[in-house]
């Protein structure tokens, strides 16, 4: 940059910050302000109260300017009045009120908040760091009144852009037990102000050309010109009376500003956004206030500005406002009927969607449908994921299915190695289904219309030679916010702008509808999209993930054996209750809660939740056995499972099982424990040192290894440590040894391993099901940046591990051949990993763990394939006691030649038998005759209809003829869509046999969803 350019820009930059800032307010008069705050409830400061609660308990007291309030998490009142000056009549310019709470320059959403209401209690507007105007209607002479509900939520970002060392240190700021009660805040200015308008035009038209400036290189002309125009302009105007010359210099800048980007510009379309986490730094209760918050600032914003449009995506957040605030949700009804207010993404919220197993994405995909279909009377049609930490290869079906025709996200940009190929494609899924998708360039959900954003969308682009567009989110977001009007403004400015692309306001929707036809032969990404970073969520905060694996099953069992005792029994299907629990599990996979990734708050609240969910589920599951099975004596064993156990079948009842037989006896200082199947020794140190399969006579365990190894490593990240797993972590491994093992009478060898700060207790038998060793864990864990492991070397040389993800499985490769292979140094699974040679092979099952790693490695005797669990991590921020304390886990290790033995051994293991005591068996709803076909789901539908829905996928990833058979009088049976719409099925029609019995043709890894019409409604 020559020295004189740089010259202008700094002069540029100075008579922004010291001349146009000051003179936007050409006038100005204080207000008075009153507050009252909040009483403690309990162990929880401040919490909201409504405005009847307010008006009723409050005594307001007169504060300063400089009066501190506000203890972290706390909720302060003020009342705000005054008159506006008289002498201000016949004078040019806006009257506006001006709120400073104590904002900092930090990113608004982060600090404290404000919302602003009439005297009548109707919400005007939110109050965040930059923007905290307050439009009025009052004139010169006449009085203002408001109320502020101010919610004093500690920064805990670290300051903007998360680069602050605050950002990844632990602080006590997250849990109300340990925040402090010292107010937070010093309330700033609280006045009503006269704006001119010309100044802070000039102001915005100054910003926007230095920073087109800015990014254009030394040598274009362009920029010579507006460097030019700006130093002329400036001098047009006297420093000490900006106002007076601000005319001038626009019309001197108003020739830049008016010359027009080439034909060939790139195209943005840019919407309104705000990216509100349910819970993160902030609890769900917070939430609720960030989007009344958030939604008013929109609707304000488009009472004054007819180009303004905003998309939101999760129902949940649109459900908290009609319950909290009903006058505000008809006003967004009314916005969303024109047009202008945009539901999106037709989920209950924006969840993870690695972790949540195939039937909860479905019940996101369902329960936001159905909310945007009851309150709004449309579904969307583009998916909208900005910010969850990965996209599992199985989501493109769902989506589609669901009836979503574009897929939009961001994170992919923030991957830490390999920078993902193209900005706008076709991402093929795990059966093959397709949807066009759209990284935005600018690699923001939260874009705020600079030029500097601009011009990175165009260099960024991957795809300028088959697309010309990109889509542009703005407004700010994560904790709320939205578009503000200077973005606006700035978008404006831009549209049709020399040396930027342009710019136009639009939907996504318009933005796909043009995008998605522009490549002629668009590229194909197929499979998984894994995210190169926050490599940690799948082990952080694993009371949490527990407690959601353990619902996922009883919800959908309660469903299973609720729908049957309606159908069969006549008992009342508890819709309500179980859309009400399947919601509450909904919002509990919100991607910072179910990764982990949230302050200590939201994760006691998950899981006190989540134990809430599991004591009503039992209920449930309880009262419609008993109607089913009727009174009794008989010991009979109920099997929720998708694969049957023994004579048992899938979601039938039946006699107990016999459990398996085993002998044991001590050997070499350890245990042999022999079954029909299995021949295991155990060593003296806990550890498995031989499993032999006796169908095939091989010892999955190689020679020198121990199965069942727990391993530490350090496991200090460098920044994020919730999120972050850093490969490194590899270079410091402790191997757990000091184990000691004693031989329990019942054939259970009981291990006792020391750990620094705490012990792992290990039960290890053989599972009565017989076939497989069961390793069930507890552990009392007080480490501090450790990661446990529990790994299982197995005598196989596999090319590839198979890992359990939604209706189906993915294979990984074992070696890192390329940079994109080696990123994947810890992946996702559910419930079993398979690693296999031809004739034999190894399912590694667990029944709540996601966090797993696959290496192959090659020694004297061979070449052996270990997969690790996962257990626990300890990091330190935003919850300095993540995981602390005991956790319990149960590990299976089985003989399995193919991806179904796994899978059987899934079921098994995470739907496990249930005992009961009753007067008969109980035959299934629904059977599959092909251990291919899965049955997924038996419930009623969501429509009160009072048909059956079923949803089976297929498991093995080949093309699979099945019968499927219903064991009740059906009038006709249909495939509909994911979300149990009929006509939106597969074109060929499910056909009905008099039998009650279709036939599925399903490709591989297929979903169907099929409908059943009862006979006897009634019954």
């Amino acid at each position: 940059m020559h020295s004189r350019d740089h010259l202008v820009l700094e002069r540029v930059d100075r008579f922004i910050g010291e001349y146009l800032d000051q003179a936007v307010v050409a006038d100005r008069t204080p207000l008075q302000v009153s507050a009252w705050q909040v009483p403690d409830e309990g162990d929880l400061p401040g919490e909201p109260v409504s405005v009847e609660r307010m008006r009723q308990s409050a005594a307001f007291a007169p504060v300063d300017p400089g009066h501190r309030w506000g203890r972290a998490w706390g909720t302060t009142w003020f009342t705000v009045e005054g008159e506006i000056p008289s002498a201000w009549a016949g004078r040019e310019g806006r009257i506006e009120l001006s709120l400073d709470l104590g904002f900092s320059q930090a990113k608004p959403g982060f600090q404290c908040e404000g919302l602003v209401r009439t005297p009548a209690g109707s919400v005007v507007k939110g109050l965040e760091p930059r923007n905290h105007h307050v439009p009025v209607t009052s004139g010169p002479g006449e009085r203002v009144s408001f109320t502020v509900e101010a919610a004093a939520n500690p920064d805990l970002s670290g300051g903007d852009d998360f680069k602050s060392p605050l950002a990844f240190a632990p602080t006590p700021l997250g849990d109300p037990a340990t925040a402090g009660a010292d107010p937070l805040y010093r309330l700033g200015r609280m006045e009503v102000r006269l704006v001119d308008e010309t100044v802070e035009r000039l102001r915005r038209e100054v910003i926007v050309l230095v920073g087109l400036a800015r990014e254009l290189v030394d040598s274009d002309p362009r920029r010579a010109r507006i460097l030019d125009g700006l130093e002329r302009a400036l001098y047009a105007i006297d420093p000490d009376s900006p106002a007076g010359g601000a005319a001038a210099a626009r019309s001197i800048l108003a020739p830049l500003l008016a010359a027009p980007a080439t034909a060939s510009a790139h195209r943005i379309t840019a919407t309104g956004h705000a990216h509100i986490d349910s819970a993160w730094l902030w609890p769900s209760r917070e939430t609720v206030r960030k989007v009344t918050r958030t939604y008013a600032n929109v609707l304000e914003l488009m009472a004054s500005d007819p180009d303004a449009l905003f998309v939101s995506s999760s129902a949940q957040h649109f459900e908290w406002v009609r319950r909290s605030d009903p006058e505000l949700f008809e006003r967004i009804k009314e916005r969303v009927a024109e047009g202008r207010f945009i539901p999106v993404g037709n989920m209950w919220v924006e969840s993870d969607v690695s972790m949540p197993s195939g039937e909860s994405l479905a019940r996101q995909l369902l329960a936001g449908t159905r909310f945007f279909e009851e309150h709004f009377g449309a579904r969307s049609d583009v998916g909208w994921l900005p910010d969850s930490f990965g996209f599992p290869a199985g989501l493109p079906q769902l989506l589609r299915g669901a009836g979503l025709e574009w897929f939009f996200t961001q994170k992919m940009c923030w991957n830490d190695i390999d920078t993902m190929p193209h900005h706008s494609f076709v991402w093929e899924g795990l059966d093959g289904s397709r949807i066009f998708t759209h990284f935005p360039p600018n690699n923001t959900y939260s874009g705020d219309m600079r030029p500097t954003e601009l011009a990175r969308s165009v260099r960024n682009f991957a795809d300028h030679a088959g697309s010309t567009r990109s889509l542009m989110p703005f407004g700010f977001g994560d904790g709320g916010g939205g578009p503000t009007r200077e973005m606006m403004v700035d978008a404006r400015l831009q549209a049709d702008l020399e040396g930027s692309p342009t710019v136009a306001f639009g939907t996504p929707r318009e933005f796909f509808l043009e995008a998605a036809d522009e490549p002629v032969d668009p590229p194909v990404w197929s499979g998984e999209m894994y995210l190169q970073f926050h490599r940690g969520i799948f082990t952080s905060q694993m009371r949490t993930k527990r407690g959601n694996r353990r619902n996922e099953a009883l919800l959908v069992e309660a469903e299973h054996w609720s729908a049957a005792a309606a159908v069969r029994r006549g008992i009342p299907y508890p819709a309500a209750e179980l859309d009400e629990l399947w919601r509450e599990v909904l919002l509990l996979q919100f991607h910072d809660i179910l990764p982990g990734s949230a302050i200590a708050w939201v994760h006691r609240e998950a899981e006190r939740s989540h134990d809430a969910t599991t004591a009503r589920l039992e209920v449930l599951i309880a009262d419609a056995v008993a109607a089913l099975v009727g009174d009794g004596s008989e010991r009979l064993m109920l099997n929720p499972a998708t694969a049957p156990v023994g004579a048992i079948a899938s979601g039938g009842a039946g006699p107990a099982p016999q459990p398996a037989r085993v002998s044991t006896e001590t050997v070499e200082g350890g245990f042999r424990l022999r079954s029909d199947l299995l021949d295991v020794v155990v060593g003296p140190d806990g550890t498995l040192r031989s499993v032999v399969d006796l169908a095939t006579g091989r010892d999955l365990i190689p020679a020198g290894h121990r199965g069942g190894l727990l391993q530490l490593h350090v496991d200090a990240p460098s920044k994020w440590d919730a999120w972050e797993l850093d490969a490194s972590y590899r270079l410091a491994t402790t191997d757990v040894d000091g184990g000691t093992a004693t031989l329990i009478d019942d054939g259970v060898v009981h291990v006792v391993h020391p750990l620094p700060h705490g012990t792992v207790e290990q039960w290890i038998d053989i599972h009565p099901a017989d076939g497989a060793v069961r390793i069930r864990t507890r552990v009392d864990w007080h480490e501090r940046h450790r990661l446990l492991k529990l790994a299982f070397p197995v005598a196989v040389h596999a090319q590839d591990a198979a890992y359990e993800t939604q209706f189906g499985h993915v294979r990984r490769a074992l070696h890192t051949n390329t940079s994109w292979d080696a990123a994947r140094y810890e992946v996702c699974a559910h419930r079993w990993v398979h690693v296999a040679e031809p004739g034999t092979g190894a399912a590694i099952v667990n029944d709540g763990m996601y966090g797993h790693d696959a290496t192959r490695t090659t020694d004297a005797h061979g070449t052996v394939t270990t997969v690790r669990q996962s257990l626990l991590r300890a990091p330190m921020f935003p919850d300095p006691d993540a995981d602390q304390g005991v956790h319990e886990f149960t590990s299976v290790f089985a003989p399995a030649e193919s991806t179904t033995d796994a899978a059987r051994w899934g079921t098994l293991v995470g739907s496990p038998l249930r005992e009961v005591t009753g007067g008969e068996a109980v035959a299934p709803l629904v059977a599959s005759s092909s251990e291919s076909i899965v049955v997924s789901a038996v419930k009623l539908a969501a429509d009160g209809s009072g048909d059956l829905i079923v949803r089976v996928f297929e498991q093995r990833g080949a093309r699979t003829r099945g019968i499927l058979r219903v064991d009740l009088a059906v009038a006709s049976l249909e495939v509909c869509d994911l979300v149990e719409t009929p006509g939106r099925g597969r074109d060929d029609a499910a056909l009905l046999h008099d039998d009650h019995s279709v036939a599925l043709d399903l490709r591989a890894f297929e979903v169907v969803t099929l409908r059943a019409r009862l006979h006897d409604r009634s019954a």
